[in-house]
């Protein structure tokens, strides 16, 4: 179990695995073996190893559903949820900047320079852009372009949604985390309580 260990101490910190963020410990989470080795580490903890439904990443969640671990729970739902619209805009910013038709997924590239350039050229985008920034998710003062599309980005990576392979060229691979977010937006669609207008844009993301 040694050898697991610095994976158990990401895992239980909170982090996501994908092959995006570290491809030799998503490929070690992939087999069943080693899988079953670490649940039954986690036991005693009330944890066990989980994968998005398409199993493009890797995260812990709880073995049962105690009390604690539903008030747990519920202070992460919470926090996402204050994140989650603007995650959602920004993900339908991308999408409209760059042309794609579909949502964004993990090994998605997004180039900083080309978002600037669309986003500039385009009024109505750089109005979003600059409400987006000043959100208290992303806490931009700034109205300058540049300065508000890095913080965007910067938070975003801090956060798990991007990798940044080199760190002196502006491209951004998205990870698995996304992933996770969209399956928690078509759960709480799922219950009927998702908090969006009915007609939203970001309705058709999904």
């Amino acid at each position: 179990m040694i050898e697991h260990g610095p994976l158990l101490e990401r895992l239980l910190a909170g982090q996501s695995i994908c092959a995006v963020t570290d491809e030799e410990a998503f490929r070690r989470l992939q087999d069943e073996v080693t899988r079953e080795e670490l649940n039954h580490y986690l036991r005693p903890l009330n944890r066990r190893i989980a994968q998005s439904q398409d199993a493009s990443v890797f995260f812990l969640a709880y073995q049962e559903l105690t009390p604690d671990a539903r008030e747990h729970l519920s202070r992460e739902f919470k926090q996402t949820i204050q994140s989650l619209l603007p995650l959602l805009e920004w993900m339908q910013l991308v999408q409209e900047c760059l042309g794609r038709d579909s949502a964004l997924s993990a090994g998605d590239t997004i180039k900083l320079q080309e978002f600037a350039l669309k986003t500039e050229d385009n009024q109505s985008l750089r109005l979003r852009l600059g409400q987006l920034a000043s959100d208290r998710y992303f806490k931009s003062g700034s109205d300058n372009l540049d300065t508000q599309l890095k913080l965007i980005f910067k938070r975003l990576k801090e956060n798990g949604y991007l990798f940044q392979p080199h760190k002196d060229r502006q491209f951004y691979v998205v990870t698995g985390k996304i992933e996770q977010l969209i399956e928690l937006v078509r759960f709480i669609k799922d219950e009927e309580s998702l908090p969006l207008e009915p007609e939203s844009e970001q309705e058709s993301l999904f």
